[in-house]
């Protein structure tokens, strides 16, 4: 259960179950190639269900929103880098208030699996066209495309709590 925005102040600190590792380039003559993920090493309720790509310009955001069932696994690869921001919007988390805020893309590649609840958002912080790859653990629209769309859109809210600046 999500809550009201104006009842958090939150607070720069980590987030329990939000997963960060990093994504190893294995460069060779040819390029390079990085593992995603793997399911020995990642929880199963992490395992994606499918994947997307998209492509971001420089300077825009996409979010913030949240999922009521799903959980992302974003990986931020390159090119050009990224902003993440967090919050912790599970009143019954123990990091309940809670706001990360993280660098990542082509300087730093990193995997980050974003549980269920917890509002997020990235902003192209590069000069270039900017990739992310997402994994979820939940169908878009479900089997068929035939169910709701699992997103509590806060971008549509001019007055938002969640903001990146």
């Amino acid at each position: 259960m999500q809550t009201k925005e104006a009842e958090v102040n939150f607070q720069d600190a980590t987030i329990q179950d939000v997963v960060v590792y990093p994504l190893k380039k294995f460069v060779d003559e040819r390029g390079w190639l990085a593992e995603l993920f793997r399911h020995d090493e990642i929880a199963e309720e992490f395992y994606p269900a499918m994947s997307y790509i998209s492509l971001t310009k420089p300077g825009l955001t996409r979010g913030p929103h949240e999922h009521i069932d799903q959980a992302d696994l974003f990986c931020f690869i390159g090119p050009s880098h990224f902003d993440l921001r967090l919050w912790d919007n599970r009143p019954d988390s123990p990091t309940f208030g809670n706001m990360m805020t993280l660098r990542v893309g082509d300087e730093n590649p990193a995997a980050v699996i974003i549980p269920k609840g917890i509002v997020h958002a990235y902003r192209n912080a590069g000069p270039v066209d900017g990739m992310v790859i997402n994994c979820p653990n939940r169908l878009y629209m479900g089997e068929g495309k035939g169910a709701p769309v699992d997103e509590i859109r806060h971008e549509d809210d001019p007055e938002t709590i969640f903001r990146m600046d």
